[in-house]
């Protein structure tokens, strides 16, 4: 069996498509998943399946509109391909880690979006685009950041969710203890 580590986008924020991850745990064990493991409120989880990942995003998505009526965009990869966004982040060492954010591209964007989105320049805040990642350092922190996952996602006409380097690493903890 294969663990995948899966974000979803845009759950349980601001009283918005709210899942409780013990009901999400239980949904996708009878989904057929073997593990199920939800890291904090925001939609991380660790799953073991036989399936690929194209088939465990699907089942997922698939059992969360059937039961809670909505879609949401899901991010699906393996631990090794997590620590290889991590590995290639141009930013280790520039900032606070907790200045860090990796926009998770749902879809590979267009290349001259990406030339397109890479000429701008956003007030504190540093970024690069990779083919399955925005890196992101927000000096002054994400909630004040003009290049957010929004906008990320209308440049690049694209689907991602983003997440912060304490997360990332979590969730490869996680990965290493089941």
């Amino acid at each position: 069996m294969k663990i995948y580590l899966v974000f979803l986008r845009g759950i349980n924020v601001s009283g918005q498509k709210k899942i409780k991850m013990a009901d999400l745990k239980q949904l996708l064990l009878t989904k057929g998943f073997n593990t199920v493991v939800t890291y904090i409120q925001s939609g991380n989880i660790l799953v073991r399946s036989n399936k690929d990942k194209t088939e465990v995003g699907n089942l997922i998505r698939q059992a969360i509109s059937d039961t809670y009526g909505f879609t949401v965009p899901t991010f699906v990869a393996t631990p090794e391909e997590i620590q290889v966004i991590l590995n290639r982040n141009p930013f280790n060492k520039l900032a606070e880690e907790n200045k860090h954010y990796f926009v998770l591209l749902i879809q590979k964007p267009e290349h001259n979006l990406i030339t397109e989105l890479e000429i701008e320049s956003f007030k504190n805040e540093e970024f690069k685009v990779a083919e399955n990642c925005v890196y992101l350092v927000c000096k002054a922190g994400m909630g004040k950041a003009k290049l957010n996952n929004n906008l990320i996602e209308k440049k690049l006409n694209i689907l991602a969710t983003t997440r912060n380097l304490r997360t990332m690493k979590k969730m490869l903890d996680i990965a290493s203890t089941n």
